[in-house]
């Protein structure tokens, strides 16, 4: 059996990098994992990898209720949740527009929350439980010509504190990662699709390169895993050494 045999999984924004990279590490772990997405890419891996996919707007609080309630339904409980699905948006203090600032935050903070409101009740029901969430070192950091991206993971990282506390006497815990530069499509987009803007940033990591979706999927796996039973609350950074000075 392997290190997530007998639970139940959902990883939103699971169609493809990051996400996808989750979905199939927990699934090759054991996991019976349900993918939700917007993208129909989603379909595809579930079929490759015996998983189940759900299309799903985060920003919808019933399709929220009806994520949990087909996961229930079909497996019998919720034991992970991955919050991992988001955007990414350039753009300066003054250059932002109230719609597109609203845009980000509708998907990587409230997302996040209908996420945890909807798993906790039956989590709480369980007496067991583990939500992750996806911030990222802009969660941190400032993060210069992305204000309403750095608005929302900062709000991640409280969120997941404050639900954290809420929850741990039901036996569900609560934590973040906060990744740095990782080779997926969202790393092109804050690099403007430039290849030297990309380099340079690499190079600017201690460590001399980005990640790949896989190892933040590593994380994402302990922190899923009992073996992080007693973790909560708490801020896991996998960003190759840019945080450290």
């Amino acid at each position: 059996m392997g290190r997530l045999g007998g639970k139940v999984c959902i990883v939103t924004g699971g169609a493809r990098g990051q996400g996808g990279a989750e979905a199939a590490l927990f699934r090759r772990e054991g996991a019976e994992v349900v993918i939700t997405d917007v993208l129909e890419e989603g379909v595809q891996l579930a079929a490759s990898i015996g998983a189940t996919f759900v299309r799903h707007d985060v920003r919808s609080e019933e399709e929220w209720a009806e994520v949990v309630r087909q996961t229930v339904e079909r497996h019998g409980r919720v034991d992970v949740l991955v919050n991992n699905a988001g955007i990414y948006e350039r753009g300066k203090l003054l250059d932002t527009s109230v719609e597109q600032f609203r845009r980000i935050v509708e998907v990587n903070q409230v997302g996040v929350f209908l996420g945890m409101k909807s798993v906790a009740p039956q989590m709480m029901e369980q007496r067991s439980g583990s939500i992750v969430n996806i911030s990222s070192i802009a969660g941190l950091l400032g993060a210069a010509n992305a204000i309403a991206y750095g608005a929302s993971k900062f709000a991640v990282r409280g969120m997941t504190k404050a639900a954290a506390l809420e929850l741990a006497r039901h036996g569900v815990r609560v934590n973040s990662i906060h990744p740095g530069m990782i080779e997926t499509a969202m790393i092109h987009e804050v690099t403007g699709h430039n290849d030297d803007r990309h380099d340079r940033m690499a190079r600017g990591v201690p460590l001399g390169r980005p990640a790949e979706p896989e190892e933040v999927a590593d994380l994402a796996l302990y922190l899923a895993s009992d073996e992080s039973r007693y973790c909560t609350g708490s801020e896991f950074v996998i960003d190759g050494g840019v945080t450290a000075g």
